[in-house]
């Protein structure tokens, strides 16, 4: 008899079947083949429709046999809209005021006071950092802050009150730098492109082009198109990484041509200037110091008779030529740490390798030169060092603890045998001096001192040292110098180089380069054509360098860049790099190369798949940013209309806010939502506009009651707005509730983040956080949640168990979760309790009585004031236990906590 196989071995088939063909990449042709299908709704053009809100919300609902509820009463609206709009509680004399105006278009103005104050876009810009996963630190293993980062948060506080177009906010974040090249705020959203988590230890830390690096520089780029799609077009283009995409028209081809976009940025500091005509002038003054470094400036324009009296003016103002130096070209170096010194033709020695806590450096010359009256050290930069030195330290800095000088005749061993000897250096002079860390101090005996040059790191410095008696040599002479750095923490040179020179004192200081010197004791009829060129081509240079130093000092924001201070291993590309098709998304199985283009979704874009492959990647965000706030794009203005939506109603149209695609939720209400995207579209991208029309409407105005016939029947959660859903409040919100009502709220707005925590020193780069040991009464607790610094790996506990936002995600909707562990913080956090003494002390200064003082605490609270019997158990509860326990006890209500 034949076997039979029993049901449950055809499912187990079948499964196998379905997971091959899951992880199996289609056919070739078959994205064409699904592009070919009927458009998805997301991907259609808007269709635009003249009804409101309310029409579209009554429609269906009729549809359904269900009814809106009645309006919410007025007290119930203004503690709503005020929560939503500016995420504060209503003050007492707000919500009289507006109890007192019978107008009929009371609510309007209410709304209309909402959007145009400050608040508002604080409100706004701590939804968007959600989006974006912003945060202070890197995360990743080497949780490392970043200083720079705030002024990205300041920016998107300050266009969401400027009410800025959707349009013009989407493309600075995406290319700012590129579009708006003269405006400030569009260099500062390039902080959108670093906001995410950035691999330290793979990046900066691992040697460049190695698998591991190139691995963790395409998943750096994954996390910018992941965060640039998602947030501006709820697209999944980042499922495409490894396959085609399971559910929408999206290849692998496709996925690669956007990492070819972001093939040019990485995320660093980036230099601007808050001022306008500053950052005018300075990108003025850098373009034309470019050109020069290019060679684009030759001999015809720098012999001109402009620059030739530029070249005599300088030259007044100079004075007489400066002491002229011999460099020195080592024989011999030794790092007593194990350093490798590596010598250059110029005279210089570049440090590399071992880089310990101290080291003294050893370096031996000769000199044909009959006479030694003083030593100069020069510390160059070079892009191999961090911030490209001259020190090895982390950034840029050096310390010299001390230098000595040995002389010994030709042909000796110089050193420190008998036949050398050690000369006395004296008059110390220095370019620039640190701050206690002068140049004397490499001449005091004393190792624990030395001599410094930070903040000003990245360009060259000098330093001069006079002989005490002037060493007259026969022969020439053997140099032996010793560098010491003595009290560790790797503050070591990088690249010194050492000249000498037989000019009596006084010597005259000058940070000349010795070519040009030269050039200057030649009287000028016997200067050679390329000498007066060289000599122009410094004089301009140095003209257009004090004219960039008379700037104000330039200010730095942690955003996408392509030319910043290399760090480590960390260096910038000068141009995109190539990108290739990786098969099944791995490193090691590179296929095509990728051309950069943008995604082909859209029908009416089709023109625009193809991108510019031109060397300047910034061309290429500018066009991939053309495309995404393309009218025509509807991808785009469905999205962030469906976030305002979600805001203001708990849940999106769409109720997956990141994925508008197959795999995604279809819209509740698909007119309704092409109607607003339209109206957004048409009114010019104002945010507020749609703001004012989600918040006046009737949907809006409901009552959050529940109503036994609607749950029952077809819509227990109000999907369909039969009431106005019920809402917790954020986690910020309900700290900052507290904070408003302890009268102890700091309005203050912008400006760097403030660290509501105690940072411990240690060994590794992530910090160690006291958030608990932290005085709660320190003033910088007292600002508002958005300007908290924010870490990845070490959140606020507190905060984090109100259901936070996690940095290192993207959070396109907040968890609402509800826990003992947040009712225990409530009840017994350091800040509640201390917050709660205040606001008990603030209220009985405003009430005399003790039932008038429990009215006013319940009011300024919860919008209302207390029911007998609330007011009764409130008393009980203070007699016994004390009005700041009873303070405390209003702020763990359900009702508190809860937006209505």
């Amino acid at each position: 008899m034949p076997r039979v196989r029993s049901p449950a071995i055809h499912l187990v088939a079948l499964t196998g079947i379905l997971l091959v063909s899951w992880v199996t990449p289609g056919p070739a042709g078959a994205d064409d083949r699904a592009s070919r299908r009927a458009p998805h709704w997301a991907y259609a053009p808007l269709r635009p429709d003249d009804r409101d809100v309310d029409a579209f919300i009554s429609e269906r609902l009729t549809k359904e046999g269900l009814r809106t509820s009645p309006a919410a009463d007025r007290r119930t609206l203004i503690r709503r809209s005020t929560f939503d709009l500016i995420g504060l509680p209503p003050s007492d004399s707000e919500i009289r005021e507006f109890l007192e105006d019978d107008h009929p278009d009371a609510y309007e103005k209410l709304v209309d006071r909402l959007l145009a104050s400050p608040r508002y876009g604080e409100r706004q810009a701590r939804h968007w950092m959600d989006l974006v996963h912003f945060a202070e630190t890197h995360g990743h293993d080497q949780d490392r802050p970043r200083m720079n980062a705030w002024p990205y948060r300041d920016y998107l506080v300050e266009s969401f009150n400027d009410d800025k177009p959707y349009a013009r906010f989407a493309e600075e974040q995406i290319a700012g730098d590129v579009l708006y090249p003269d405006d400030p705020a569009a260099h500062v959203a390039t902080g959108f492109l670093a906001a995410g988590p950035w691999d330290e230890s793979s990046l900066r830390d691992i040697v460049q082009g190695t698998l591991d690096s190139l691995k963790a520089q395409y998943l750096d780029r994954d996390d910018m198109i992941t965060t640039t799609l998602s947030t501006f077009t709820s697209t999944t283009a980042h499922c495409a990484r490894c396959h085609r995409h399971k559910f929408d028209p999206i290849s692998q081809k496709d996925y690669y041509a956007l990492q070819a976009i972001f093939a040019g940025v990485d995320r660093a500091a980036r230099a601007y200037d808050p001022d306008p005509e500053a950052h005018r002038r300075r990108r003025e003054l850098l373009t034309r110091r470019a050109r020069l470094d290019s060679g684009q400036l030759g001999p015809k324009e720098l012999l001109s008779a402009e620059v030739a009296a530029q070249v005599d003016t300088w030259e007044k103002r100079a004075g007489a030529p400066s002491t002229p130096w011999t460099v020195l070209h080592a024989r011999d170096v030794h790092s007593s740490g194990g350093a490798t010194g590596t010598r250059r033709s110029d005279g210089s020695i570049i440090f590399s390798g071992k880089n310990p806590g101290t080291d003294t450096y050893t370096i031996i010359a000769e000199t044909d030169l009959e006479l030694i009256s003083a030593v100069r050290l020069e510390v160059l930069p070079h892009p191999t060092l961090p911030q490209q030195g001259p020190g090895r330290c982390h950034n840029g800095n050096l310390h010299l603890s001390e230098i000595h000088l040995d002389v010994a005749p030709r042909g000796k061993s110089g050193g420190t045998d008998s036949k050398s000897t050690r000369v006395r250096l004296v008059r110390p002079q220095a370019d620039f001096d640190q701050t206690g860390w002068t140049i004397t101090h490499a001449l005091d005996g004393n190792p624990k001192t030395a001599w410094g040059i930070y903040p000003k790191v990245g360009q060259r410095h000098f330093a001069v040292f006079e002989l005490a008696e002037p060493v007259r040599l026969d022969g020439g002479a053997v140099l032996t110098f010793t560098l010491e750095q003595l009290h560790g923490g790797s503050h070591l040179i990088g690249r010194p180089r050492l000249s000498v020179t037989s000019s009596r004192a006084p010597l005259v200081l000058s940070n000349i380069p010795d070519a040009i010197t030269k050039i200057r004791t030649k009287a000028k009829a016997r200067r050679t054509e390329s000498e007066r060129t060289e000599l122009a081509r410094y004089v301009v240079r140095t003209e257009l360098q004090a004219a960039i130093d008379a700037l104000p000092a330039v200010s730095y924001v942690y955003a996408g860049v392509n030319q910043f201070p290399p760090d480590g291993k960390f260096q910038p590309h000068p141009g995109p790099k190539p990108i290739n098709v990786l098969r099944r998304g791995e490193i090691e199985r590179p296929g095509p190369e990728a051309k950069p283009a943008v995604l082909r979704l859209i029908d009416d874009l089709r023109a625009k798949d193809e991108l510019s492959t031109e060397p300047d990647e910034g061309q290429r965000r500018a066009e991939l940013a053309r495309w995404i706030t393309d009218e025509r794009n509807g991808l785009t203005w469905r999205s962030i209309v469906n976030r305002a939506w979600q805001h203001h109603f708990t849940r999106g149209i769409v109720d997956t806010p990141n994925d508008f695609g197959r795999a995604g939720s279809r819209p509740s209400h698909p007119e309704l939502l092409d109607a607003l995207a339209a109206r957004f579209l048409t009114r010019g991208g104002s945010l507020k506009d749609l703001h004012r029309e989600l918040t006046t409407s009737t949907t809006y105005r409901q009552r959050s009651d529940t109503r036994d016939e609607a749950a029952e029947r077809v819509d227990a959660d109000s999907h369909l707005l039969w009431r106005m859903p019920r809402r917790r409040l954020e986690a910020e919100c309900v700290r900052d509730a507290v904070l408003v009502l302890s009268g102890k709220f700091d309005a203050k707005m912008g400006g760097p983040s403030v660290k509501q925590f105690h940072q411990k020193p240690g060994i590794h780069v992530t910090p160690t956080l006291d958030y608990t040991g932290f005085d709660v009464d320190r003033p910088e607790l007292r600002r508002r949640s958005t300007y908290r610094f924010l870490f990845r790996t070490l959140p606020d506990p507190f905060l984090a168990t109100l259901d936070c936002a996690d940095g290192s995600q993207l959070t396109p909707k907040r968890t609402e979760s509800v826990t003992a562990l947040q009712a225990l913080a409530l009840l017994n956090n350091r800040f509640v309790v201390r917050y709660a003494e205040h606001f008990a002390d603030r209220v009985t200064k405003l009430e005399s009585t003790p039932d008038a003082q429990i009215r006013r605490a319940f009011s300024l609270a919860l919008s209302r004031q207390p029911s007998k019997e609330e007011l009764a158990v409130l008393r009980e509860h203070r007699d016994a236990h004390g009005f700041a326990s009873t303070c405390r006890l209003i702020v763990n209500l359900n009702e508190f906590v809860f937006v209505d």
